[in-house]
């Protein structure tokens, strides 16, 4: 078994809500609980059962190092491969991906395989080559059925807004219903069509590529919201 296979195994019993595998010590079920520790922030979010806040990183660097260690991410499970984001800073795209497939957060890419062989397809289209561009997803980890609770979108969506400060793209591409709704407010079909400012910069929705390797008939439909990205003037 290949890690890849080892870390979708995994996942699957995380998700069936396995979270240990076998204990080397006998647990007293009936113990009462231990006090709840007081005062201070982390510990008020140690008592709720969420992860205890840290201070964000002020550079993509740090970002970067950040995501790959911290448990404060929305969607976050223990054992949960990561699909972390790739590409130079100040780029003059971004892709912004919805939730990456399990298997392809396993391999830590945002989006893997056939779709990310579109992906450069439709990048080459509007004369980018892949490594020019900046790639990011909407949250670090997949879910099952793609399905993200409104309370993680908005922690995803500010999160993705620091993102975003931190990389400084020309264009945004939002791929996917995630995405757009997340940034724009709107699902994906009621935002593509026009041109949105995020925090400034101009961005697009369109189709995921997953979605068009299921329905080529709309690469059209995709094609037409590159052009309409890139008709777009930037400085």
């Amino acid at each position: 078994m290949d890690r890849a296979e080892a870390a979708s195994l995994i996942g699957w019993w995380l998700d069936a809500g396995v979270d240990v595998a076998i204990a080397e010590e006998p647990r007293d079920w009936l113990k009462p609980p231990a006090p709840l520790p007081s005062g201070g922030a982390g510990s008020k979010a140690a008592a709720e059962g969420r992860p205890t806040p840290v201070a964000k990183p002020d550079s993509l660097e740090a970002f970067h190092a950040w995501l790959r260690e911290t448990s404060d991410l929305p969607l976050f499970h223990a054992g949960a491969a990561r699909a972390l984001p790739h590409g130079p800073a100040n780029p003059a795209i971004m892709l912004i991906s919805d939730l990456p497939d399990r298997e392809f957060a396993a391999e830590g890419k945002p989006i893997g395989g056939e779709a990310w062989q579109l992906t450069v397809r439709m990048l080459a289209a509007i004369r980018f080559k892949p490594e020019e561009a900046y790639v990011a997803s909407l949250s670090c980890f997949p879910t099952p059925g793609q399905r993200i609770d409104s309370a993680s979108l908005e922690r995803c969506a500010a999160m993705m807004r620091e993102h975003i400060a931190l990389v400084a793209p020309k264009r945004l591409l939002l791929l996917g219903e995630g995405p757009a709704k997340a940034l724009t407010g709107q699902s994906a079909v009621q935002a593509r069509g026009r041109i949105h400012r995020i925090d400034g910069i101009p961005a697009v929705a369109t189709i995921h590529p997953r979605l068009l390797l299921e329905r080529p008939q709309d690469k059209a439909h995709a094609w037409r919201d590159l052009l309409l990205l890139m008709s777009e003037e930037v400085s």
